[in-house]
């Protein structure tokens, strides 16, 4: 009885809680958040306090006085700091419902792949801890193939390569599950790492993480372009690590290929392992139908050419591949009783 109450008042969310970003989507209105997950906390008397969550925290990276810190609360894909994992849900929660304190929502949380069960436990409590009354968990690269359309519960293979902030899952899914994948610590903050050292062994340069993702969302790319889809240099300014004062460089194209080259290896490395583990019927499925990529990885330029022209198989970006985790979550959420079965068991 009192189940069916809270349910005329909640709101029921599917949420992709990612170590870049944060995106909500609300039961029957859609994407309603799109936010990076960082959190500005103040520090003072032994006391903390939130100061701001999402685009604003994410401002306030690197350019705080002692008492503020910008945490990104999320690591390679699971909670790091459980404190303020929970403060940035109950933050989101709360902007939805317009701070109405008595909704309690249910909640479909993505999470990778290769996640064990204390972290597992670690993300339902922390939404349990914000106020939400159930919540489910659906693997991520799961998620990925029904938001890029993938016909996940026929018994065909599909093979979704999702590339995220902190890891990249690659599987095939068939029957509404999992036949193989592979979960890897390389992703979008591994790539931001490989540009801020690259810079700094031929430049003398020290860049930040935020000047290194613009770095990698202007220029980047896995694959030579043609001559006229190679871009201009780029001006960045950094500290000169030999003088200590501020100076600025241009960086090419073909310098940031460079540097994510051992990044695009090791998931081109992964899509062959999983290739290898899968059986030979759902193989020749794949091979006819294609290998799909989903995630803010997917956007690298070239990533699905150095694919094809590797491995032989054909290769696609999902429309929208940076909401492809969410929005399969919300079809979840939308049809409970008919994803049941792909939803991990408490």
């Amino acid at each position: 009885m009192l189940d069916s109450l809270f349910g005329l008042f909640s709101t029921d969310l599917a949420i992709d809680l990612g170590t870049a970003n944060t995106v909500v989507y609300v039961r029957k209105q859609g994407i309603v958040v799109n936010e990076p997950s960082v959190v500005a906390i103040a520090k003072q008397d032994g006391t903390q306090r939130v100061l701001a969550v999402g685009e604003a925290a994410k401002n306030m990276l690197g350019k705080t006085p002692g008492n503020i810190v910008a945490i990104r609360p999320m690591r390679d894909g699971v909670i790091a700091d459980f404190t303020v994992t929970e403060a940035m849900l109950k933050y989101f929660i709360q902007k939805i419902h317009n701070r109405r304190h008595f909704v309690r929502s249910r909640m479909i949380i993505s999470v990778p792949a290769g996640i064990t069960n204390v972290e597992r436990k670690a993300v339902r409590e922390a939404a349990e801890n914000a106020g939400v009354r159930e919540v489910w968990l659906i693997e991520q690269p799961m998620a990925a193939a029904i938001g890029a359309g993938l016909p996940v519960r026929e018994a065909r293979g599909n093979m979704i390569v999702d590339i995220g902030g902190g890891t990249t899952d690659v599987a095939v899914v068939s029957m509404a599950g999992m036949v193989t994948n592979v979960t890897l610590r390389v992703a979008g903050d591994k790539m931001d790492e490989a540009i801020i050292n690259y810079v700094r062994r031929h430049h003398n340069m020290l860049i930040g993480e935020r000047t290194a993702e613009l770095i990698k969302i202007r220029l980047g790319s896995v694959w030579p372009q043609t001559e006229s889809g190679e871009l201009p240099p780029m001006d960045m300014k950094g500290r000169d690590l030999i003088t200590g004062v501020p100076k600025s460089i241009e960086l090419t194209m073909p310098e940031v290929r460079e540097a994510l080259a051992d990044c695009a290896r090791s998931i081109l490395g992964a899509v062959k392992e999983t290739l290898e583990k899968t059986p030979p019927e759902l193989a020749g499925d794949i091979s006819e139908r294609g290998i799909v990529l989903a995630g803010g990885g997917a956007m690298l330029r070239g990533l699905d050419t150095l694919l094809r022209e590797e491995i032989g198989i054909p290769a696609f970006v999902a429309e929208a591949p940076l909401l492809a985790v969410v929005k399969g979550a919300g079809m979840v959420l939308e049809d409970l009783d008919g994803y049941r079965q792909i939803l991990l068991e408490n």
